[in-house]
């Protein structure tokens, strides 16, 4: 399978809701308490209010790995249907 990747997985940094920065974060150890180093935000609901706000860029994140996805499996059943036909002379595959 040339198409396929072994693995999809892929990460979003979440960003501030004030500040806008992804990398700039403290937390508590089970994260349910977060503050924004660079603006001083805290989030007292911890990873949970975070994602939350979050929640556009993720869906967007996903959206654009099944875009991805998809497009892989397009090709490579592309390519087994052309391969299992190949050499037919009563079918074209295009």
């Amino acid at each position: 399978m040339k198409h396929l990747k072994d693995n999809y997985n892929f990460s979003v940094k979440l960003r501030c809701a004030v500040c806008g920065y992804d990398d700039c974060f403290e937390s508590n150890d089970d994260k349910s308490y977060i503050k924004c180093t660079n603006c001083g935000k805290e989030y007292f609901g911890g990873q949970d209010e975070l994602i939350e706000f979050n929640n556009e860029l993720i869906q967007e994140s996903i959206e654009q790995k099944k875009e991805e996805i998809t497009s892989d499996v397009h090709k490579e059943l592309n390519d087994i249907i052309k391969n299992a036909f190949s050499g037919n002379k009563y079918i074209k595959i295009k």
